[in-house]
């Protein structure tokens, strides 16, 4: 792509300080649950304790006469009603070929639930509390029936079916490559490596349980809607087209900051759409405020993959063909990515870093009675990456090749860039090898034996952990959409459709503009989240910089082209002549000139409007090495991670500093899923762990210091600032680097392989196991 006229890669490798933080820490944040009660109603949801019954009976009217109760909902009425559900995208088939086939997303479960805290009735009263009690006097009769809960037990001939339309529990399935080549490769390599691997169900942990406000204007009838949502614009179309089946331009949706939000808040959920419902139907304002269970237990969970996965290997360790068979559960209904992730994003970057054009993946995706699978930081890439990462490290071990050297042998080399990978997708630059080297010499690979030695002297093991990981951003959706303005007041206001959920967007934007502009950072505004000033596909797959920025400094471009031509016909000159300088126009050669602000003043509104598009060529592709060291007591099982380097490539860093809270944060989730977090039903389909007394997050004395060093020697090349997405990179490259460490130290035990997390119970007895084996 073309580099846009006089970029200067537009302030990149300056780091402000975040303009949003004076704000967030100091109280001021404008989440939903600040906003005042103002006479506001508010919803309880009665959720199933079943995880799959069929719904007899609902009596309601003992709760419709308990005091402060204006309303009780259940699924039946929402039907009647003609309500809508949640859209899913049935693009793929069954392996019969037929079409894919899950339950309609209601609601409010009717007839059937199927997973325990699925929501079965709502209740609207003058206060919480008063809600709370009289979900409590619903009398709901439940014909149990079995649950399934493991997706591979669920495919088993004899297992119950979820849904009907799928008497063997698969909804969807895939293939890609070609078995037949793939299956003469093995048969003629020198070595193969087997693996079975699980990247476990994860819970998201967002500072801010999800909370939802609706209200309806009294006058025009308009909906408002105030919900946690990274994509605001889609989330008011579904609940305009699929839920209450009413015009777009009916429905505002606002967003105002997010605690956190990982993928989870990435849609519409059915506690959004009945408090929606519940405001239409009552002319009154509505709230729900989820506690940390309801997230549990009601919201999306992420990963949930098996695989057993292949590698054939020459003698000189490079591998002729890869071969995976995966599973992903998807839970009992389908979220908008629930099927998509295992399917499509998944593959997509399951050669990783790696030249492997011979491949056979089959992948299915399985229902269960348990909460939906969605999209969760990496939705897909973290479990790819970690299939082959463990595979390459379990390569080198059995056939006695140093890490790195058998990781450069099958690197994809510059000269092979841009390179198009086994399904299709164009990775557009890189420098695999470059950034291994880099991260070897900063993590003091050669002083790893004294820190071992000296490790064993104090009875732990000791171990180092590899991986060089890619990652795949921006796809869904290279185009945004933005306006900005210039307004006689001296301000900038950008509004976009992309949205802020701590990533600091609202620096990271101001800086583009600011440097475009050539005015102070501090005289711009960014506004997101309000579908009556925006329009965009808000924030997934860590696109937000990498499309909402380009959209960004492309309007500022548009900005000053317009500047341009009104300060001719203000100064009495032609465009050509008008040169544009840090907020002024001056006709050149003169000190004839005018000034942004005053052009605006000038203008109908008092301001200077472009609305203009950002388009990227494609996606990018982040990268890097990581590099770990652990240790683990033997006697407790418990593992340490005591060092921990990074060198990723992001391609150019506009705020380096964000960029590396990014990795940071991405890098503890990454730890949090290898040592330490699981989702785990009991066969009756229980959620064990349904809070932090049983799930278990890393704390801050859980991580070590994190040394990350930015790369942007490789450029992105399909966007004009050369920026790649950061947003996701740590939880990626994280889980295999820690894996691989832990299994390092344990190898000369003899232990090959451990599935994730590896909790100091899991280690401890592993330990034990290869001790009696020993004795």
């Amino acid at each position: 792509m073309n580099i846009l006229p006089g970029n200067l890669r537009f302030g990149a490798g300056l780091s402000p300080k975040r303009l949003e933080d004076q704000r967030l820490l100091t109280g001021q944040g404008k989440f939903i649950d600040d906003r005042p009660e103002d006479g506001a109603l508010w919803l309880h949801l009665l959720r199933s304790p079943h995880a799959h019954a069929k719904i007899a009976a609902i009596d309601v009217t003992a709760a419709k006469a308990m005091p402060g109760v204006q309303a009780v909902y259940t699924g039946a009425d929402l039907v009647a009603e003609d309500v809508g559900t949640l859209p899913t995208l049935p693009i793929f088939k069954r392996p019969d070929g037929s079409a894919a086939t899950f339950p309609p997303r209601r609601l409010l479960a009717h007839e059937f639930v199927r997973f325990a805290g699925e929501t079965v009735a709502a209740i609207v009263a003058t206060s919480r509390a008063a809600a709370q009690l009289a979900a409590e006097a619903i009398d709901v009769s439940y014909d149990v029936l079995p649950a399934v809960v493991d997706p591979i037990e669920a495919m088993k001939p004899g297992a119950l079916a979820v849904w009907p339309e799928a008497p063997d529990n698969i909804v969807a399935a895939t293939s890609y490559g070609d078995p037949a080549k793939v299956e003469a490769a093995f048969a003629a390599a020198k070595h193969t490596v087997s693996l079975d691997i699980t990247s476990q169900r994860l819970v998201p942990s967002a500072m801010e349980p999800r909370s939802t406000i609706a209200e309806v204007d009294k006058k025009t009838g308009k909906l408002t809607l105030h919900v946690q949502s990274q994509t605001p614009a889609s989330t008011r179309d579904i609940l305009a087209d699929s839920i209450l089946k009413r015009p777009k331009d009916s429905i505002r949706v606002v967003v105002g900051d997010i605690g956190g939000g990982f993928g989870q808040k990435t849609s519409l959920y059915p506690e959004d759409g009945i408090v929606a419902y519940a405001a239409v139907k009552l002319g009154r304002t509505i709230r729900w405020r989820g506690d940390r269970t309801d997230d549990f237990v009601g919201g999306t969970h992420g990963r949930d993959l098996t695989s057993t996965a292949e590698i054939a290997l020459d003698a000189k360790g490079r591998i002729q063909a890869y071969r995976v068979r995966s599973i992903g559960g998807t839970g009992a209904y389908m979220s908008g990515t629930a099927i998509i992730i295992p399917l499509v994003l998944g593959p997509f970057v399951q050669t990783g870093v790696y030249d492997l054009q011979l491949v056979h993946y089959d992948i299915k995706a399985v229902i269960t009675n348990t909460a939906p699978v969605g999209a969760y930081r990496g939705a897909g890439r973290p479990e790819a990456v970690f299939i082959i990462e463990r595979l390459i490290d379990a390569a080198a071990r059995q056939i006695g090749m140093d890490p790195r050297a058998i990781r450069k042998v099958n690197y994809i080399k510059p000269t092979q860039f841009p390179y198009k990978n086994a399904v299709g997708q164009t990775y557009d630059s890189g420098a695999f090898a470059h950034m291994l080297d880099r991260a070897t010499e900063l993590a003091d690979w050669d002083g790893f034996a004294a820190r071992k030695k000296a490790a064993k002297k104090k009875g732990l093991l000791y171990g180092r952990g590899l991986t060089s990981y890619i990652e795949w951003t921006g796809g869904p959706g290279t185009t945004e959409k933005v306006n900005l303005r210039a307004t006689a007041n001296g301000r900038v206001i950008l509004h976009s459709g992309t949205m802020a959920m701590g990533q600091g967007l609202q620096t990271a934007y101001s800086q583009l503009v600011s440097e475009a502009l050539g005015i102070g950072i501090d005289k711009i505004d960014v506004i997101q989240g309000d579908t009556d000033v925006i329009v965009g596909m808000g924030s997934v797959g860590s696109r937000s910089l990498f499309v909402g920025g380009t959209a960004a400094v492309v309007s500022a471009a548009d900005m000053i082209a317009k500047a341009r031509e009104k300060a001719a016909n203000m100064l009495e000159a032609s465009v050509e002549d008008i040169e544009y300088s840090a907020g002024f126009l001056t006709v050149v050669g003169t000190d004839k000139r005018v000034g942004l602000f005053e052009i605006a003043k000038a203008e109908d509104g008092e301001q200077l409007s472009v609305e203009s598009t950002g388009v990227a060529d494609g996606p990018t592709w982040p990268n890097g090495t990581h590099i770990c060291e652990v240790e683990i007591d033997p006697e407790t099982g418990i593992t340490n991670v005591v060092r921990y380097t990074t060198v990723d490539d992001v391609g150019v860093a506009v705020n380096p500093m964000l960029v590396t809270g990014q990795i940071h944060g991405g890098v503890a989730q990454g730890i949090g899923q290898a040592l330490f977090e699981n989702t785990y039903y009991d066969e009756d389909g229980q959620l064990i762990t349904a809070s932090y007394q049983d799930y278990c997050i890393p704390r801050a004395g859980d991580l070590p210091l994190l040394s990350v060093t930015l790369d942007g020697s490789a450029p992105c090349v399909t966007n004009p600032l050369g920026s790649k997405g950061c947003g996701e990179s740590g939880a990626i490259g994280g889980p295999p680097c820690i894996v691989n460490g832990v299994l390092d130290a344990l190898e000369p035990l003899g232990i090959k392989q451990l599935n994730t997390p590896l909790s100091p119970l899991k280690v401890w007895e592993a330990i034990r196991g290869a001790s009696a084996a020993h004795a």
